[in-house]
């Protein structure tokens, strides 16, 4: 059957009516089966009958064992990018640029989706290995860019679900937790004054103790003193600081991860004023 095909099986149509009246616009081979089951169907027929579907235009394929409808069925639509891209591996939240755009810290819309997962991923493009945590990995599905950024669970916190589409809810670093991350990693979201830039924007709208409170959780020094620097430069309280200048750190951080560790130190914060230096490449 050649991609596109009309379409006739009455068993597969009533099996995609079943899986999108579930709401599983994205799904795996497991909530096929379900479906399949309502319908007194065995497993062998599910899998036939999701072939048949991909063939014809039915349904995407998206890695093995994960599948999107096509919004085909009367009634549907596709599912949502974002949808797509938070099934690629569980658990994960949208995240980094994604979040910031979402959120309203940047006008730029990305042309990438990222993700942040605890799962130890590998992508199709991907030579050998797994992403170590602080690492990231690209997933590409029919032109639809994902970047998966891998973090220790201790470090997967600061989630809430929220609504993209009047039908899809998903996973999405919050407010604070997107600027905490920002900090951690200037480097995805465009540079050190780009992060600087967002939180001299947005402080006043933003839950300061929380945003804090988060930074200490993360748990990484250098993060943990650059927010507290820059929080102080745009008038944040005394009380805000507190904790981040009681986290221990054991030698000055640099202030921009990118440039190379010289310049003058920032006593205070322990850390190390390189931001004359190049950006290394």
């Amino acid at each position: 059957m050649p991609d596109g095909a009309p379409y006739g099986e009455t068993h597969g149509l009533a099996f995609l009516g079943e899986i999108e009246a579930d709401g599983k616009v994205v799904f795996t081979s497991e909530d096929a089966r379900r479906a399949g089951e309502k319908l007194g169907l065995g497993k062998a027929r599910v899998n036939w009958l999701v072939s048949r579907l991909a063939l014809a235009g039915w349904l995407r394929r998206i890695r093995r064992g994960l599948y999107a409808t096509t919004g085909r069925l009367p009634g549907s639509t596709p599912p949502h990018d974002f949808a797509i891209a938070v099934a690629l591996a569980t658990p994960s939240t949208l995240s980094h640029r994604t979040a910031l755009h979402f959120h309203g810290f940047s006008d730029q819309v990305p042309r990438t989706i990222t993700c942040t997962t605890t799962a130890k991923v590998v992508t199709p493009t991907m030579r050998s290995g797994e992403p170590t945590a602080g690492r990231s990995s690209v997933w590409v599905v029919d032109g639809l860019r994902v970047e998966l950024v891998n973090v220790t669970p201790s470090r997967f916190f600061g989630i809430e679900d929220v609504w993209v589409d009047q039908r899809t809810r998903v996973p999405m670093t919050d407010r604070e937790r997107t600027i905490l991350d920002a900090f951690s990693s200037p480097a995805r979201i465009g540079g050190m004054s780009e992060a600087l830039a967002i939180l001299e924007e947005h402080a006043a709208s933003l839950d300061l103790p929380k945003l804090a409170g988060y930074a200490v959780r993360f748990g990484v020094a250098a993060t943990v003193k650059r927010l507290g620097w820059a929080l102080e430069s745009f008038g944040a309280e005394e009380a805000v600081l507190a904790p981040l200048l009681a986290f221990p750190v054991k030698m000055a951080q640099p202030l921009d991860p990118r440039r190379a560790r010289k310049g003058p130190v920032i006593s205070r914060w322990r850390l190390q004023d390189n931001t004359r230096e190049p950006v290394r490449r």
